[in-house]
């Protein structure tokens, strides 16, 4: 029997709830903070509910420790935090990163530095999505726009984690957080699930961290029956720590190059009126959705304004946004922040071609009419 979906009318948090139980999570922990709180309140109830686990950790040190467990002993594990959060759990993701474990953490982004703003919004978070924990390693981040994405996104999340054998971030933020809008939860039968690889190689054979053409290991979950040692410091392909300069180059180029060679499989984005855009507006979350209604409004005013949204701010889809912009004299980005997006747009398009930055520094949403009028202060 098929197993129908169903309609909801929810807010932002609870749609990325929605989405983790669909897309099979049954480990949470987490520590409750603005504004990302209802995520953890409804996790506590719902995981229950469908023979799962949650566990309100002591601090967020302890909550990514033990989602990183979780999911080596073969739980799809989730937490959820904002940025102060996110900054006391980039240890336990550069362990995640090197043990090669596939964990979701959402991060709800709120208005700092610092403690900041606690309820209110910002996209500060964007540059420590990726480059938050230290040294070498790649990390796959999503930005979700609307609520129906929050879910959608969330089940990808989940997904491109079991795939790649990586932690996965999920941005959203104080807005998205609180917005209040239509959800469609697909049915089992509507939805596709990824489940991480299992070995086939006899237990005598294995080698946990040994890669094929996509540098994908397969690594077995504790209690399989396969020996697997999750080591942080660098080590080979059995998991034994190994001081030796090739085997740094061959660890690092691991947990690196299975993002780096299948990013094109990874990449995620949106655009409107590109084909013949003179100036185009790059903008994610929730400034995505309204930089797109003053483009098509600029549109009926005989404007040539194209909008570009990375959905996948991590690897950003530089391919597409090249595409976007080759008839764009300008290339604007649209930011609840002084400027993080900026700088993968700059890297990412050629030289000469005029890249700036409208930052909008109030906590609050802006209208279209408020972005055009801030553009004219600027012009």
């Amino acid at each position: 029997m098929m197993e129908k979906g169903k309609v909801l009318y929810v807010t932002g948090n609870e749609a990325v709830v929605e989405g983790a139980i669909a897309a099979g999570c049954r480990f949470y922990a987490g520590y409750p903070i603005t504004p990302s709180s209802e995520i953890a309140e409804e996790m506590s109830k719902r995981l229950p509910a469908v023979g799962g686990m949650y566990v309100q950790g002591e601090d967020e040190l302890a909550s990514i420790n033990m989602i990183v467990g979780a999911s080596m002993a073969g739980a799809k594990a989730m937490t959820a935090t904002s940025g102060p959060g996110y900054s006391l759990m980039q240890e336990g993701i550069g362990l995640a990163v090197a043990t090669e474990t596939p964990v979701v953490i959402v991060d709800v982004m709120r208005a700092g530095p610092s403690t900041g703003i606690a309820s209110k919004a910002w996209q500060g978070d964007l540059m420590q999505a990726r480059f938050g924990s230290h040294s070498d390693y790649e990390i796959i981040a999503l930005y979700a726009s609307s609520v129906q994405e929050a879910f959608d996104l969330t089940v990808e999340a989940f997904n491109l984690a079991e795939t790649y054998m990586s932690p996965v971030v999920l941005l959203s933020d104080g807005v998205l957080a609180r917005m209040r809008e239509r959800l469609y939860v697909k049915g089992q039968d509507e939805l596709v699930i990824v489940n991480r690889k299992k070995p086939t190689e006899s237990p005598e054979n294995y080698l946990p961290y040994k890669r094929g053409d996509d540098y994908i290991p397969t690594i077995a979950n504790f209690g399989d029956g396969y020996a697997v040692l999750k080591d942080s410091l660098t080590h080979d392909e059995r998991g034994y720590y190994y001081e030796r300069p090739d085997i740094q180059a061959k660890f690092v180029l691991g947990v690196t190059e299975k993002i780096r060679r299948n990013a094109s499989k990874i990449y995620r984005w949106q655009e409107e009126y590109t084909e013949d855009a003179e100036v185009l507006f790059v903008a994610s979350g929730v400034m995505g959705r309204i930089a797109s209604v003053m483009v098509r409004e600029a549109r009926q005013e005989g404007k040539k304004w194209g909008v570009f949204r990375p959905i996948s701010i991590w690897p950003f889809p530089e391919d597409a946004l090249r595409r976007a912009a080759r008839n764009a004299s300008k290339v604007i980005t649209i930011e609840m922040s002084v400027g993080k997006l900026v700088y993968p747009v700059k890297w990412t398009l050629r030289d000469g071609q005029e890249v700036s930055v409208l930052p909008w520094l109030s906590y609050e949403a802006p209208s279209p009419d408020d972005l055009l009028n801030l553009l004219e202060v600027k012009a």
